[in-house]
């Protein structure tokens, strides 16, 4: 007999079936055992009655969390969760469960392990229905994500995460013994985006690691983690990329709240919006004189502090009703020397942060594709051009106008299930202490 997950099993009254997976509950009631058995898809309960000696015995040995089989009929019974159960026939233990384990699997949130206890036996964490909700989630979001992209004929790439040169600020940079010289981990597919645009792919995007050596210790923070790259070519402006980037953002939604959102309700209490279009939008000046009208002080005159981002958010949630919202034009000191200047103002980039309920969840600009002033912007940062001649040679040779964005879903995740850290919306977390499991 083939084994079925539990939500099809459920749907066979009159038929026997065979399930698998991990043994949630016992109930000893003398000579009959009751069993909640829970798979990936959902919980069924499971009698054992005395006259299934086999069966009986088994059951008496079995400990939470074990992985056992079994076979037996379906019917229904209406107290039994979700009004169905197994009239077990036969159980046979696949893999015995240590009796004490080390962290509760089905506490409520208030009781739960602490976090960092919690990721050191991850695979145990996560087979909470909760928690795997985040990975049903994403895989529908990456879906998504791609399903756009394709659709509007845009190429996959996969580009190289070992680099001779670094992409971003050098201070990130996770350094690496490479043969006869040092090699670096790639911070972002940053330059071999602008390749695909110089080598006339038109429309790119890739979902692949990213690596920070940041020693930070915050909630949104993580050595390694999923990035989600697009870039554009033959663009008028940021603009042009912004107004991709949350037709992407609103797709993506829309299938999450059909799919999950009764979920997500039910495990999370949170309502799943989907964001209105446009979103909207400040310029980083305007940002920054909202903050100050609204009493938030200002730390950094072209950049946010985390309870700026929050502070801002907030105002658009009550002024605007969205919990999206497009920071632009951000200054030439604190953005890359590759970020296009805007005609009007050149202390200032064509560039883009956008925030989701509180938290930076992308970064994105319209790229300077001429040469000569790439090269002047470069030399006006302070950079060395040797290293970086690698890619300057992408524009020697005609470059058409470009933009993209790099997004973090895993801090999307984190907001859209309002989670205290993003390490709850990652498979296995990489920070300045955890290098494990």
């Amino acid at each position: 007999m083939k084994r079925l997950l539990i939500e099809e099993a459920k749907k066979g009254i009159g038929r026997s079936v065979k399930v698998a997976g991990f043994i949630q509950t016992i109930r000893d009631q003398g000579s009959i055992k009751f069993l909640i058995l829970r798979d990936i898809s959902g919980i069924i309960q499971a009698v054992v009655l005395k006259d299934k000696v086999e069966a009986i015995k088994t059951a008496e040995t079995l400990s939470l969390e074990s992985v056992v089989e079994i076979e037996g009929l379906v019917k229904e019974e209406k107290q039994a969760p979700g009004g169905v159960e197994i009239a077990v026939e036969t159980l046979t233990v696949l893999s015995a469960a240590k009796p004490e384990l080390p962290i509760p699997i089905l506490e409520k949130a208030s009781n739960e392990a602490d976090i960092e206890k919690r990721l050191n036996w991850r695979w145990l964490d996560l087979r909470r229905p909760d928690k795997a909700l985040v990975f049903k989630v994403w895989t529908l979001m990456e879906e998504a994500f791609r399903d756009y992209w394709l659709k509007n004929n845009y190429l996959e790439i996969h580009s190289p995460k070992l680099m001779a040169t670094p992409s971003e600020s050098g201070a990130e940079l996770f350094e690496v013994q490479y043969f006869e010289r040092k090699a670096y981990l790639a911070q972002s597919p940053q330059f071999y985006k602008q390749m695909a645009m110089a080598a006339g792919l038109e429309k790119v995007f890739e979902v692949g690691p990213v690596f920070r050596a940041e020693p930070s210790f915050t909630t949104r923070h993580a050595t390694e983690f999923t990035g989600y790259d697009a870039e554009i070519s033959f663009i008028e402006s940021h603009e042009d990329v912004m107004a991709e980037e949350e037709k992407i953002l609103r797709s993506a939604f829309e299938k999450i709240k059909e799919k999950f959102g009764e979920e997500i309700k039910k495990y999370y209490d949170r309502e799943v919006v989907v964001p209105e279009l446009p979103f909207p939008r400040l310029t980083m000046k305007e940002a920054k004189e909202t903050l100050a009208k609204i009493g938030v002080p200002s730390e950094k005159e072209g950049d946010f502090n985390p309870e700026e981002e929050r502070k801002l958010s907030e105002y658009i949630r009550e002024t605007k009703n969205h919990e999206f919202v497009f920071v632009t034009e951000y200054p030439v000191e604190v953005r890359p020397f590759y970020h296009m200047r805007l005609e009007s103002n050149p202390r200032v980039t064509k560039s883009f942060d956008l925030l989701y309920n509180g938290v930076e969840i992308a970064t994105g600009a319209e790229r300077e594709h001429r040469y000569e002033v790439l090269l002047s912007q470069a030399e006006e940062k302070g950079l060395s051009l040797k290293p970086l001649e690698f890619y300057l040679n992408f524009f020697k040779y005609g470059c058409p106008p470009h933009g993209g964005f790099g997004m973090g879903p895993s801090r999307i995740l984190m907001k859209l299930f309002d989670v205290a850290s993003v390490r709850e919306a990652m498979f296995l977390y990489r920070g300045v202490k955890r290098l494990e499991p």
